[in-house]
């Protein structure tokens, strides 16, 4: 994954983004692009030897911030938790949300709820990312219906704040970004 830096793009800008980093990275395979206040970022795959070629020449879009092999991560529950908010807090959903995948499988019961509906936020930030804006809305209303039952503190996420976040975007209709 590479994380250019956001030098003015909103996620309007996501097509076109992809359309021209496409153009740019030929000879490899880029499947993605979000746009974060701080980042653009791109999956790609391509070769370790390849890829300085490819941030050069990207470099037409937005310098490079930094990049990231990503592949299943295996941590103890709570580094999980602490990876999967800070990546939440720093606008990287989509890293959040694999992180945090893996908290939800070594939970149980009530707790597998909660870190679900965390989960799906993180989801729906990324259509967010990618101007999807009605898929975002949707999935937030799943994870409403996930946190419906959870409050207090989890971690150092305070939930119910981060409940009544969610209830004041689905209510507007207005996705706005926030930090758990």
């Amino acid at each position: 994954m590479l994380h250019l830096k956001n030098t003015g793009f909103t996620p309007q800008d996501t097509g076109e983004l992809l359309e021209r980093a496409r153009t740019l990275g030929k000879g490899c395979t880029i499947r993605d692009c979000r746009v974060s206040t701080k980042y653009v970022e791109f999956d790609v795959s391509i070769s370790k030897s390849r890829l300085d070629i490819l941030v050069d020449k990207l470099k037409l879009l937005a310098p490079l911030d930094h990049a990231r092999l990503v592949v299943e991560e295996h941590m103890e529950k709570e580094e999980g938790v602490q990876h999967g908010i800070s990546y939440f807090n720093d606008e990287r959903f989509w890293e959040a949300h694999e992180v945090l995948e893996g908290v939800w499988k070594k939970s149980y019961e009530g707790e597998k709820e909660l870190v679900q509906g965390i989960i799906l936020i993180a989801a729906a930030l990324v259509h967010y990312q990618k101007d999807e804006n009605s898929i975002c809305l949707s999935i937030l209303g799943r994870a409403q219906d996930k946190l419906s039952r959870s409050g207090g503190m989890y971690h150092t996420i305070d939930v119910d704040k981060m409940r009544q976040q969610l209830d004041k975007i689905i209510d507007s209709g207005k996705i706005s970004l926030f930090t758990i």
